[in-house]
Protein backbone atom coordinates (compact mmCIF):
# COMPACT_ATOMS: atom_id res chain seq x y z
CA UNK A 1 0.00 0.00 0.00
CA UNK A 2 1.10 3.76 -0.70
CA UNK A 3 1.33 6.03 2.16
CA UNK A 4 -1.73 7.75 0.67
CA UNK A 5 -3.63 4.80 0.40
CA UNK A 6 -2.71 3.85 4.40
CA UNK A 7 -4.51 7.44 5.41
CA UNK A 8 -7.11 6.81 3.46
CA UNK A 9 -7.80 3.87 5.30
CA UNK A 10 -6.79 5.17 8.42
CA UNK A 11 -9.45 8.01 7.67
CA UNK A 12 -12.00 5.28 6.55
CA UNK A 13 -11.24 3.48 10.29
CA UNK A 14 -11.55 6.73 12.33
CA UNK A 15 -14.96 7.53 10.94
CA UNK A 16 -16.71 4.40 12.80
CA UNK A 17 -15.21 4.90 16.04
CA UNK A 18 -18.10 5.14 18.48
CA UNK A 19 -16.19 6.90 21.42
CA UNK A 20 -16.88 3.12 23.66
CA UNK A 21 -13.70 2.44 24.06
CA UNK A 22 -14.47 -1.49 24.46
CA UNK A 23 -16.64 -1.66 20.74
CA UNK A 24 -13.54 0.56 19.33
CA UNK A 25 -10.09 -1.60 20.58
CA UNK A 26 -10.49 -3.90 17.31
CA UNK A 27 -10.70 -0.36 15.11
CA UNK A 28 -8.68 1.10 17.33
CA UNK A 29 -5.44 -1.41 16.65
CA UNK A 30 -6.15 -1.47 13.32
CA UNK A 31 -5.21 1.92 13.12
CA UNK A 32 -2.32 1.79 15.30
CA UNK A 33 -0.72 -0.96 13.05
CA UNK A 34 -1.67 0.97 9.88
CA UNK A 35 -0.05 4.20 11.74
CA UNK A 36 2.87 1.97 12.03
CA UNK A 37 3.24 0.95 8.60
CA UNK A 38 2.74 4.26 7.35
CA UNK A 39 5.50 5.56 9.33
CA UNK A 40 7.67 3.12 8.60
CA UNK A 41 8.07 2.76 12.79
CA UNK A 42 8.11 -0.79 14.56
CA UNK A 43 9.08 -1.20 18.11
CA UNK A 44 12.47 -0.04 20.06
CA UNK A 45 14.97 -2.54 20.37
CA UNK A 46 12.77 -5.14 18.61
CA UNK A 47 14.46 -6.97 15.38
CA UNK A 48 11.52 -8.46 14.23
CA UNK A 49 8.53 -6.16 13.12
CA UNK A 50 5.22 -5.28 15.45
CA UNK A 51 4.03 -9.08 15.62
CA UNK A 52 7.12 -9.40 18.13
CA UNK A 53 5.30 -7.07 20.27
CA UNK A 54 1.83 -8.60 20.14
CA UNK A 55 0.05 -5.69 18.58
Amino acid sequence: MTKEQLEQEIATLEGQLTGDMFQDMDIRDKIHNLKMQANGTKPMNQEIECVGCGS
